[in-house]
């Protein structure tokens, strides 16, 4: 019987932190972090993304992943997953130091590489929260 107390007591102490740390996980999760812009192009100056399309040559050489995150609260992480097809060429992880961020990552294009490409954004947790479309064309 004296260990009842005890007993009831841990229980409402669970009880009443576990919605707190929920709470803060979902506050870290992908939820919070919104992608005000994202864009393929071919360069990045002064935080602006240049020569933005859909479709670029196989000449290209290189093309830039440029992201703005708003709205996050915590400083966390996102990553660009660049996909030739369904083939994962590269992961890049960016750190995000504030509410509002401009961030990118970059991937040299070989010319024979023609074809669908995409580039998946995603949260700290990994999930996706935004894709990029684009095609190389000969």
């Amino acid at each position: 019987m004296k260990k009842m107390p005890l007993f009831i007591f841990i229980v409402c102490i669970l009880t009443s932190t576990s919605p707190l740390l929920l709470a803060e996980a979902l506050a870290a999760d992908n939820n919070s972090i919104v992608i005000e812009e994202a864009k393929i192009c071919r360069g990045v100056i002064n935080r602006t993304p240049l020569g933005t399309g859909e479709t670029f040559p196989a000449s290209v050489g290189k093309l830039y992943c440029f992201t703005k995150i708003t709205n996050c609260n915590n400083h966390t992480e996102i990553s660009h997953i660049w996909y030739f097809g369904d083939r994962k060429k590269a992961e890049v992880t960016l750190p995000i130091k504030s509410s509002k961020w401009r961030t990118y990552s970059s991937k040299r294009i070989q010319t024979h590489e023609t074809g669908d490409w995409h580039v998946d954004i995603a949260g700290p947790s990994g999930k996706v929260i935004h894709t990029l479309r684009f095609k190389i064309i000969p």
